[in-house]
C-alpha cells in the first residue's frame, strides 16, 4: 500500500470532488461533502494538514482505496 500524502483539507476536499463529493455545507472548521450515490456524509476538517489517520478513515467511508485517492492526486 503506497503512504498517504500529507494534505491540508482544502486539497482534500478538491480530489474527492473529482470522486463526485460535493460541498454540502461549512460548519465551522469542518467541511461537509456529501455524494448522490452514496448514504454516506464526510466532514473533513479544514486544516493546514489532515491527520493521516482522519484520511484513512474518511477515504473507507467513501469507498474509495488509497491507491485510487493517489492516482488521481
Amino acid at each position: 500500500m503506497p503512504p498517504l500524502p500529507i494534505l491540508g483539507g482544502k486539497e482534500f476536499v478538491r480530489i474527492f470532488g473529482l470522486f463526485g463529493w460535493q460541498v454540502a455545507r461549512q460548519s465551522g472548521s469542518h467541511i461537509i461533502l456529501i455524494n448522490a450515490e452514496s448514504t454516506a456524509t464526510l466532514s473533513v476538517p479544514d486544516h493546514n494538514e489532515v491527520a493521516k489517520g482522519t484520511l484513512r478513515s474518511l477515504m473507507r467511508a467513501s469507498g474509495l482505496t488509497v491507491t485510487e485517492f493517489i492516482e488521481k492526486r
